[in-house]
């Protein structure tokens, strides 16, 4: 939700002191929405899933008026969807893991020097593959970086 120089409401950035914890978060938050007089017309926060943003939403309720608010807070607390849809996707990546890693060092592996890569695109000459893209490691972190790896790697 809110980090080191975070992104708060409409692109603007504030300055959030460490430690980071749900307190001080919090406490940073809501000064700002009172500064940008903005606290009665809050509607919706969407934060990642993670256990401190949880109780800084809580902290803020119990702050806030709870009457000013849209359907008296209850619906203040949206998870984010790119954050929610990742966890998923990761999950469902863990039942493919160990082929996921022999793929991982095989690219590797061919992309690990320009000796190899060229040597890669030799064999894919003389073999006649047709595939076009050029392998790329993965980001284990990014599910869409998976994708793209075992995607060309297939087609190899």
């Amino acid at each position: 939700m809110l980090r080191s120089a975070s992104r708060l409401l409409l692109g603007r950035y504030i300055y959030v002191p460490s430690p980071h914890t749900e307190e001080v978060l919090s406490e940073v938050f809501l000064q700002t929405l009172l500064e940008w007089n903005i606290d009665r017309k809050l509607s919706i926060m969407t934060v990642d899933n993670c256990s401190t943003n949880d109780a800084v939403i809580n902290i803020i309720l119990d702050k806030l008026q709870r009457s000013t608010l849209v359907m008296h807070g209850s619906m203040l607390h949206m998870r984010c969807v790119a954050h929610v849809l990742n966890l998923i996707v990761q999950d469902g990546l863990n039942v493919i893991r160990s082929c996921i890693e022999k793929v991982r060092e095989s690219v590797g592996f061919w992309t690990g020097s320009t000796k190899r890569r060229q040597r890669f695109i030799d064999m894919d000459r003389q073999l006649h593959v047709e595939c076009t893209k050029e392998l790329a490691l993965d980001c284990k972190t990014h599910w869409n970086s998976i994708y793209l790896m075992l995607s060309t790697a297939i087609e190899y």
